[in-house]
């Protein structure tokens, strides 16, 4: 990654879009690439975007929710940390 750019941050927005930011490559499944046209994006969560993989504020009209930070532990986390014991 060249220095002058930071790496990659995914921030979840509550109600809202998972914003990019930094260094990232965008592909779809089959592996092409997809050009986001700037350094920040905001990829849809919600299911509604007609721009998709973009968030285009449909969230807001469908009444999506969703915290913007896990309510809980990932299971994997507690399962490794029983590991430990």
């Amino acid at each position: 990654m060249p220095e002058d750019r930071e790496r990659a941050t995914i921030t979840p927005y509550r109600d809202g879009p998972l914003i990019v930011r930094g260094d990232f490559r965008l592909v779809d499944t089959d592996g092409n690439e997809i050009d986001p046209g700037r350094d920040t994006v905001a990829l849809c969560r919600c299911g509604k975007s007609g721009l998709k993989p973009f968030c285009d504020g449909s969230h807001k009209k469908a009444g999506f929710h969703a915290p913007s930070a896990p309510r809980s532990e990932r299971p994997t986390t507690r399962l490794e940390a029983l590991d430990t014991e």
